[in-house]
């Protein structure tokens, strides 16, 4: 391997791929950044380089288009693995445009895994998702709680290029590992990058943020009428360093245990909040108050779901380290940052 090694990173010009191209550099990879900017932007590159400190390699390229794809791992040999960010990842969208995120998720996928084959590269860090769970009856999941049925076109994406990924690995023409992460948010602490939600945001922190912001007069809160604690949904939020930091753990393991083939970690803090209370802490730690409203429960989202992320502790020696304070707080500064 090169003092260096190359890693392919796909969407490494969005929320979670910039985040992890900065740990990676820090770790001592070279990323090489592919990304269509069809959810990014590209002044993110030029706030990437200015956080690391040096330049990176960028191909617009769609990875649905093959020949394109190719001719990256032609350029970019000898490449010491990749890692799969680009997808589009909105529960609700993908109940409104199924047909666009089956393409997108699957294809983009297929094209990886052919090209990885093609040249002869194993090592393939897949992003995967809570959602793959579905509305689980066992809480905490563990990566051993069985399947049910995807609330979503983007959950059941996932669970089909996981499952993709275990026959191909069963050939053993390539190597594996898929982290299911659970609700990324937060920004660095530079408030250079972060999430940039293109339109009307799909997730809930950035509403939050755009709310806080003026841009959006009103937070509406989907359903007040669940079974928990105060009637709103329980999700695992974590803060997108501490999972940037997860991907480069997961890479190691991935380069340097060659008898694993495939394998999945849950990648969250283990703790679950409900959208209320994330919406009091960011309240809390900004001293902004929110205009938000209760509506009717959104198709698409599962009640309550919060990770045990016992596994990834153990065998990726990885644990978040943030709290919700410190996500509501830089996604804040971030969203104070943004490019106009």
């Amino acid at each position: 391997m090169p003092a260096k090694p190359k890693i392919l990173v796909t969407g490494g010009l969005g929320f979670i791929g910039s985040h992890t191209v900065v740990e990676l550099v820090a770790a001592g990879f070279e990323p090489i950044v592919v990304d269509n900017l069809n959810n990014s932007d590209p002044v993110i590159l030029k706030r990437l380089q200015k956080i690391v400190g040096q330049e990176l390699k960028h191909y617009l390229i769609d990875c649905c288009d093959k020949e394109k794809l190719t001719q990256v791992f032609q350029s970019e040999m000898p490449l010491a693995g990749s890692i799969h960010f680009a997808a589009y990842k909105a529960v609700g969208e993908s109940v409104e445009f199924p047909v666009k995120y089956y393409k997108n998720n699957l294809v983009s996928l297929f094209n990886l895994i052919e090209c990885h084959q093609e040249f002869d590269i194993q090592p393939l860090l897949f992003s995967s998702s809570c959602t793959v769970y579905g509305d689980s009856d066992e809480l905490p999941v563990t990566e051993l709680t069985p399947l049910k049925p995807a609330a979503s076109p983007y959950g059941f994406t996932k669970q089909v290029c996981e499952q993709l990924l275990i026959d191909v690995t069963n050939t053993k023409s390539i190597r594996a590992l898929a982290l299911r992460y659970f609700n990324p948010v937060g920004a660095h602490d530079t408030a250079e990058i972060g999430e940039l939600p293109i339109g009307i945001p799909n997730n809930l922190v950035p509403y939050i943020t755009q709310t806080a912001a003026g841009i959006r007069p009103i937070l509406r809160i989907f359903g007040n009428d669940y079974p928990t604690r105060d009637g709103t949904c329980i999700r695992d939020f974590i803060h997108v360093v501490d999972l940037a930091k997860a991907h480069v753990a997961a890479l190691n393991k991935l380069l340097n245990d060659t008898s694993v083939f495939f394998d999945v970690y849950n990648i969250g803090t283990g703790n679950g909040h409900t959208v209320l209370e994330t919406v009091k802490a960011f309240e809390k730690v900004t001293g902004v108050k929110l205009n938000y409203e209760f509506a009717n429960r959104r198709a698409g989202d599962v009640m309550s779901m919060y990770a045990d992320t016992t596994k990834a502790e153990k065998q990726l020696n990885w644990k978040a380290e943030r709290d919700l304070n410190n996500m509501m707080l830089t996604a804040w500064q971030w969203q104070k940052n943004i490019p106009s």
